[in-house]
């Protein structure tokens, strides 16, 4: 028999910077018993109306099965994008239906607008470090990213500013900046109002457009206090990426973009040459559940579920972490980022925590230019209090080791 053909040979260039998730490499070894998973930014599904969600999916199948079976719209069903207008409205955000294109998530916006925008060799401008999804899509892409580093306030646009400034003089084409402004993924620091208005002066001012990533904008810890969207600022500067998996259920894939109306026009034929349509059965689901009454108090339900493990988690890094380790103190959103003692040599710290029996995310895997990093990244939505506390008490001993 002929030997097979190795077909690797074969793969692209751009191939090379495929990044598979830190988070699902080791979501095999999370599964293993006496494990605890403090790796995955997943939304807690138990504050769901299960029986409610259940009978609406029924009911739009045996009244409409036919349509929401069939093709459809590439720019989303009828009614989902103003219930999205809606939804941006509570961050301040004036715009109207024609703004808004769904997506099969947020993470194929993200891809889209790169798509859309970008050639290879350019550079888009990041939160330093960043969500590690981006840059899968980035290097796919064959797109340089910039860090820019982050502090407790997030992103500072005067740095941001020098960033562009010094790419372009050096003959770099920077297509845009791309932002996490709320709980930011990974760090949980949300960008304060003050920098928010200044980073859209900063790139307004350059013509360089800000990609707005939202996914946790609606789960602050504060319901009174929300802040404005980078959108709301201005929308002619700035593209957002909203999506429902946070605020119902990652399993429908379900999101959107908001962009001049021209831009969207481009974005919907874009996303039509790659999955034709988002989910219309989907979109009906998450259109008729966000709608009703029962959306609003499962959100506070799993608002307050955060706010608790966010609390059981700052509680434990005091009690464990030995000296020299400082983090982040989230005011909503999934994560915080520990920074370690730089003068010590960690290691593989992956390895290591597996060896502790805990899984977390190395800060190496959330940069771009793959520095060494002395950082860690710990979610605290989808563990119980009990397993947050012990997996801290577990981080803990191996930086002690």
């Amino acid at each position: 028999m002929a030997p097979r053909p190795d077909h690797t040979s074969l793969f692209a260039h751009r191939s090379e910077e495929f990044r598979p998730s830190p988070v699902r490499a080791v979501f095999e070894i999370a599964m293993r018993p006496g494990i605890i998973s403090l790796a995955g930014g997943n939304p807690d599904m138990s504050v769901l109306p299960h029986d409610v969600v259940a009978a609406m999916s029924a009911r739009i199948l045996a009244e409409r099965g036919p349509e929401v079976l069939q093709y459809g719209s590439g720019a989303g069903i009828g009614r989902l994008p103003g219930l999205v207008v809606e939804l941006m409205r509570l961050q301040g955000a004036e715009t109207t239906p024609d703004t808004i294109q769904i997506t099969a998530g947020s993470q194929a916006g993200l891809d889209l607008v790169t798509k859309l925008f970008c050639d290879p060799g350019d550079v888009v401008v990041a939160e330093g470090p960043t969500y590690v999804g981006a840059l899968g899509v980035f290097g796919s892409y064959e797109v340089e990213v910039a860090h820019v580093d982050v502090d407790d306030d997030g992103l500072d646009p005067e740095a941001v500013a020098g960033r562009i400034d010094g790419l372009r003089a050096a003959g770099r084409s920077v297509k845009f900046v791309y932002t996490i402004p709320n709980f930011h993924n990974p760090t949980g620091v949300t960008l304060t109002e003050e920098r928010r208005r200044r980073l859209v002066e900063v790139c307004a001012d350059r013509g360089v457009l800000i990609l707005e990533d939202d996914p946790y904008a609606l789960l602050g810890f504060d319901r009174a206090h929300r802040l404005p969207s980078l959108y709301s600022l201005d929308p002619g500067t700035v593209i957002h990426l909203g999506s429902f998996s946070k605020i119902f259920s990652p399993g429908l894939r379900v999101g959107w973009i908001a962009a001049a109306p021209a831009v969207r026009a481009r974005l919907q034929i874009a996303a039509e040459a790659v999955t034709i349509h988002p989910s219309v059965l989907g979109q009906e689901l998450a259109a008729e559940y966000v709608a009703s009454e029962h959306w609003r108090p499962a959100l506070d339900r799993a608002v307050d579920l955060y706010r608790a493990r966010c609390a059981a988690m700052m509680t434990a890094l005091e009690r464990f972490m030995p000296e020299g380790v400082r983090w982040t103190r989230p005011a909503g959103g999934f994560f915080t980022w520990l920074d370690l003692d730089p003068a010590l040599d960690h290691g593989d710290l992956l390895g290591r925590a597996i060896g502790h029996g805990v899984v977390l995310v190395p800060g190496g895997a959330c940069y771009a230019d793959g520095r060494a990093s002395t950082s860690l990244r710990l979610a605290y939505s989808a563990a119980s209090p009990e397993d947050i506390t012990e997996g801290v008490r577990r981080v803990g001993e191996m930086l002690r080791d």
